[in-house]
């Protein structure tokens, strides 16, 4: 009867030792885990790999985004002063046209009504000018934004063959109530981005 107390005194005490051997390994898992930012969450009994992504912040520092951005803001330039130097011409031939008509210059009403004519259609081809413009400045913004979209997918999925996320999420603004900074991969993300980017060349 005494030996058999002594032996589940032992196994007890082997037991013992041996939960607070994984316990103890599991916390130092844990904690190996978050020091490489490795999201963890559990659903069905598997353990998940998350991480997000600063969208606003790695736009703004990749390369090949402040090109774009870049030659966007230079066309939309020349846009804006292609349509100031028309509009200008329109409005000194309009000018020109009421000073003319003030002074009787025209030697008939239908003379008059001619050069009335002309301004009118200068002016409705300026509109449609504007309006052609705008259309094809928008239409190459949201080409860029798939490129920039395709780049990007593109290269997280080369770089997720390593980190093996099994969720990257994407942070705009403040879309994500509550985030860990340690999930945060935004900066590895840009770096891999740059690294592999060439610029163009201008010939």
């Amino acid at each position: 009867m005494k030996k058999t107390n002594g032996l589940g005194v032992i196994l007890f005490a082997f037991a013992t030792m041996l939960f607070f051997a994984q316990c103890a390994q599991k916390q130092n898992s844990a904690q190996q885990n978050i020091a490489k930012a490795d999201a963890t969450a559990v659903q069905g009994g598997k353990c998940l790999k998350i991480a997000f992504v600063d969208i606003d912040s790695l736009l703004s520092k990749y390369e090949f985004s402040i090109a774009l951005n870049k030659e966007m803001l230079r066309k939309e330039e020349n846009m804006r002063m292609t349509l100031s130097e028309k509009a200008k011409a329109l409005q000194a031939d309009y000018d020109d046209f009421q000073r003319k008509l003030q002074n009787n210059v025209y030697a008939t009403r239908e003379r008059a009504e001619e050069e009335q004519a002309r301004i009118l259609k200068k002016k409705e081809s300026l509109e449609k000018t504007e309006q052609r413009l705008i259309s094809e400045l928008s239409a190459e913004s949201q080409k860029n934004n798939v490129t920039l979209h395709d780049s990007i997918n593109s290269f997280l999925k080369v770089y997720n063959a390593e980190k093996n996320y099994d969720l990257i999420l994407s942070r705009v603004g403040d879309n994500l109530l509550f985030a860990n900074e340690a999930l945060d991969i935004t900066q590895e993300v840009i770096d891999g981005l740059n690294s592999r980017y060439t610029p163009k060349t201008e010939e």
